[in-house]
């Protein structure tokens, strides 16, 4: 079968189509014909090398973690789904494995039932920016009337996401976007909205309970000025170090630093699919087919996206 892959860390330029062996089924696992992928920026992160000490550095390696296809077989232990089932999901180890392929193969828990109304594109696009949506959301505590929350990198797919979970709130919200993506931002829930080209919103008067940083632009050192004694900062592309560093510190500041790790869980997977049931958009941009991938990954990795990227296989 094709597949992209690569033998160095490297920009997009080190990205190949390669021939590699239909998947085998192991007990517990679903072999699935991929019809799309989506892209986030974990997959370029770990291509370039930025997160080796979780990642490794074997090669070959694949890319692409969340994906959407159509059931081809199961192993015998596994139940609720069948062959010719339309399915999304996500790979068993993102730091490893690669959904960019025109097969996978992944343990049943990994997979839910696509919902009909969405595309296979739109269903690749959620599970990864989906989950951590509802873990920020979770991570933010009590939300209320007077809650103040500013999101900054609104429009990729985690804010498109999160913009609209939050207006299921009553909380005011902030979004920082580019002007190009700023009507995104209205159409998604955002109060109001912040062209980042025009205005700096460190400089303004305005104070947050929340300030969630999507961009990486927006590190907890600068964005403490923003935020009011007791809130708390979000950190959705945290650095490995930070990681275990919020969690040692938090207890002896006010302005708390929250790492947003996000979960495919059960849980966290029942809260999206009912967000998506009761009419959450999805939005993706632009669909390249398998044989541009790597045209797909230079524009995603331009920035200035409004929602997902996808590629799509035959």
């Amino acid at each position: 079968m094709k597949a992209i892959a690569y033998q160095s860390f490297g920009n997009v330029d080190v990205l190949r189509t390669v021939e590699v062996p239909t998947p085998t089924l192991r007990a517990g696992e679903v072999l699935v014909r991929v019809k799309a992928v989506s892209i986030n920026p974990m997959d370029w992160k770990i291509r370039k090398g930025e997160m080796k000490l979780m990642s490794g550095s074997k090669f070959p390696r694949h890319l692409g973690v969340d994906f959407a296809g159509i059931v081809e077989r199961t192993s015998g232990a596994v139940t609720g789904l069948k062959e010719g089932d339309a399915v999304f999901g996500v790979v068993k180890n993102a730091m490893k494995d690669g959904a960019l392929s025109e097969y996978v193969a992944v343990p049943a828990n990994l997979l839910w039932k696509k919902p009909t109304h969405l595309s296979f594109a739109q269903a690749a696009s959620l599970p990864i920016v989906g989950t951590a949506a509802v873990t920020a959301l979770h991570k933010m505590g009590n939300l209320t009337a007077q809650s103040s929350v500013l999101v900054n990198g609104a429009t990729g797919g985690f804010g498109m996401l999160l913009l609209q979970l939050l207006q299921r709130t009553d909380a005011q919200v902030t979004a920082v976007a580019g002007p190009d993506t700023l009507p995104y931002a209205t159409r998604w829930g955002a109060d109001t909205v912040i062209d980042y080209a025009k205005e700096d919103v460190l400089q303004g008067t305005a104070r947050y309970d929340v300030v969630v940083d999507l961009s990486g632009k927006l590190p907890y050192a600068r964005a403490k000025r923003i935020m009011k004694s007791r809130a708390r900062f979000l950190n959705a592309t945290p650095q490995p170090i930070e990681i275990p560093t919020s969690l040692l510190l938090n207890p002896f500041r006010g302005k708390k630093h929250v790492v947003v790790l996000g979960s495919t869980s059960r849980e966290n997977m029942r809260v999206l699919l009912d967000a998506v049931d009761a009419g959450l958009d999805v939005t993706v941009s632009r669909v390249f087919p398998f044989s541009h991938a790597v045209a797909a990954y230079r524009y995603a990795e331009r920035g200035g996206v409004a929602g997902k990227v996808a590629i799509e296989l035959p």
